[in-house]
């Protein structure tokens, strides 16, 4: 099995991450292919095509880099960002029409869209629903604050790597990995339906990790988050035998 980067392994994770990942994959007998020169142009039925010509025979190749957005608001002539996400201002609420809110990996809020992620998907999900409850209420909704813990990586069943990170989406030198890591995955998996359960029971309870400086970035053009990113690690190819 081969793995095509199209630029750095796990760019997203710190070096000491990074090389933990690595690791991991050659102990699992993976062929990691990073560079520039590695980027994928084409995949037709039998074969990888790479940037500096090289044409690797597979039998069976999984594409897991690339984002789309769906059609929705650009059909529905709402204003979106390049990618077609809504554009909304940082309480969630269409730049266009108060009475459209929009949440999760389709909206681009204040044109700085936060991560694709889980932790992000459940806390503007929540926040959506606030501003929504605001509008129906006559008050003034509150902007989003959504922080990040990190980002967490399977590899395999029994090993994993859970990258720390500030909560401006940052990532810092601490990370766990091995059978840790694969357990802090399988918490932070369970935790989703454990936060759908407890909001069914309990409307309104769901608390989510907080950045209080994301107004202050996106008042001062500063960095938020990454807008987009490929899949953790890259393209998977496996070969024929």
């Amino acid at each position: 099995m081969t793995l095509v980067c199209g630029g750095v392994l796990g760019p997203y994770l710190h070096p000491k991450a990074r090389r933990a990942v690595a690791k991991r994959l050659a102990k699992l007998g993976i062929t990691v292919l990073e560079g520039a020169e590695s980027k994928v142009v084409a995949v037709t039925a039998d074969a990888v095509e790479l940037a500096d010509g090289r044409r690797s025979p597979s039998e069976v190749t999984i594409w897991t880099a690339g984002f789309a957005v769906p059609g929705l608001a650009r059909d529905s002539g709402l204003t979106t960002d390049a990618a077609g996400r809504l554009l909304t201002d940082e309480t969630l609420t269409s730049v266009d029409d108060d009475r459209v809110v929009g949440a999760g990996d389709a909206v681009s809020p204040s044109g700085r869209p936060l991560r694709m992620s889980g932790q992000v998907a459940f806390s503007l999900g929540a926040q959506a629903a606030d501003t929504v409850l605001s509008r129906i209420a006559g008050s003034v909704p509150k902007p989003i604050d959504s922080g990040f813990a990190g980002q967490c990586l399977s590899l395999g069943r029994r090993a994993g790597v859970f990258q720390f990170a500030r909560r401006d989406d940052i990532a810092t030198s601490y990370y766990v990995s091995g059978r840790l890591g694969a357990t802090l995955k399988e918490i932070a998996c369970k935790a989703g339906f454990r936060h759908l359960t407890t909001e069914a029971r309990r409307p309104g309870g769901y608390t989510w990790l907080k950045d209080d400086s994301r107004a202050a970035r996106v008042r001062d053009g500063h960095h938020v988050t990454p807008a987009a990113q490929p899949g953790p690690l890259g393209v998977g190819r496996t070969p024929a035998p």
